[in-house]
């Protein structure tokens, strides 16, 4: 990061600066003869250091003035991680408080949300994950960026904190949501593994024309996917036994299945407790550990103020060279 100045013009301003070097004491004090004054070493530093506090005063207040700073720039940090866009289901199913047969906690049956079960993990999640670039978005029957992608988690994690505001629409549509996050790794330049985490308790019925998009967009951009599907009942399906309904395939499983013609990677992982939920994040977490390399753009940082205190600092010390000074010899 390069040094600069806002206001270079008010540089002209600085060989006032040496004017006390030039300035005749006028408050010297008259004795008939100086050949019997002894020799004054601690007058003289401190006369040297009137000078020198006077001047450096001058020039910080010039150089706070020209607003000195290091231009913007673009930093390139290391670490090992991943880019990883997390998309949330907010549908009102989630919302639902499972009592049997489904999402437990700590042993016993849970009587919250899937969606607060779900938030809290991935909260965890997020904490442990330092070096990535992460996004959040949700989804209902429209996807909702909510943070793009960020190394900053405090930023992702007020995003999934909002999505604890309100209720959820009755209405899932997971093929914009896929589309749209992975859209956002479009014109980013490729600097690890990208990854979207999709967690959601349900599945869709995709058209050929939006499944080829998926599939092209995935391989196109890199993206790994994994889906944590939460089964929420007993009659939720499951996908570990490949069955089909009445009507054919149920929309999860037919999801499930095309996923797995990805040409880039795919892991399912079914949960139907907040044990299973929490192994899955947690193999997630050491599995996305590669290295990974961040062009972050860093602001223009202001160093003006760094001046301004010098300057007012050195105030203060001719102040005090002015409070020791001899005004009479009596």
């Amino acid at each position: 990061m390069r040094f600069d100045f806002v206001q270079p013009w008010m540089l002209v301003w600085l060989p006032l600066a040496l004017l006390p070097l030039w300035r005749k004491r006028g408050d010297t004090l008259s004795f008939s003869f100086i050949g019997w004054l002894p020799v004054d070493p601690v007058g003289g530093s401190v006369g040297f250091l009137w000078r020198a506090l006077a001047v450096a005063v001058m020039a910080c207040t010039v150089l706070g003035l020209a607003g000195p700073g290091q231009m913007q720039a673009q930093v390139e940090r290391t670490g090992r991680g991943a880019e990883v866009m997390i998309l949330l289901d907010r549908s009102s199913s989630m919302d639902a408080t499972v009592h049997t047969n489904g999402l437990r906690m700590a042993g016993r049956m849970s009587q919250e949300p899937k969606a607060k079960v779900v938030r809290d993990l991935l909260s965890q999640f997020i904490a442990r994950r330092t070096d990535d670039r992460l996004a959040f978005m949700s989804f209902s029957t429209v996807p909702i960026m909510a943070a793009p992608f960020t190394q900053k988690t405090d930023t992702v994690q007020a995003a999934l904190a909002a999505t604890a505001i309100g209720r959820g629409i009755p209405a899932t549509r997971m093929d914009l949501a896929l589309l749209a996050a992975i859209q956002e790794f479009e014109n980013r330049g490729y600097s690890g593994s990208r990854v979207i985490l999709m967690v959601s308790d349900g599945g869709a019925q995709l058209d050929e024309a939006t499944r080829e998009r998926i599939r092209a967009g995935l391989a196109r951009e890199k993206i790994g996917l994994y889906w944590i599907y939460i089964r929420s009942g007993p009659n939720s399906p499951n996908l570990g036994t490949e069955t089909t309904s009445g009507y054919g395939l149920g929309e999860e499983l037919a999801l499930h299945q095309f996923f797995k013609t990805l040409d880039t990677p795919y892991r399912l992982y079914q949960v139907d407790d907040s044990d299973a939920l929490a192994a899955a994040m947690a193999e997630i977490d050491r599995q996305q550990n590669f290295p990974l390399t961040i062009h972050e753009r860093v602001p223009r940082r202001d160093h003006s103020g760094l001046f301004y205190l010098a300057a007012l600092l050195c105030c203060a010390g001719l102040l005090a060279v002015h409070a020791v000074q001899m005004r009479s010899w009596k």
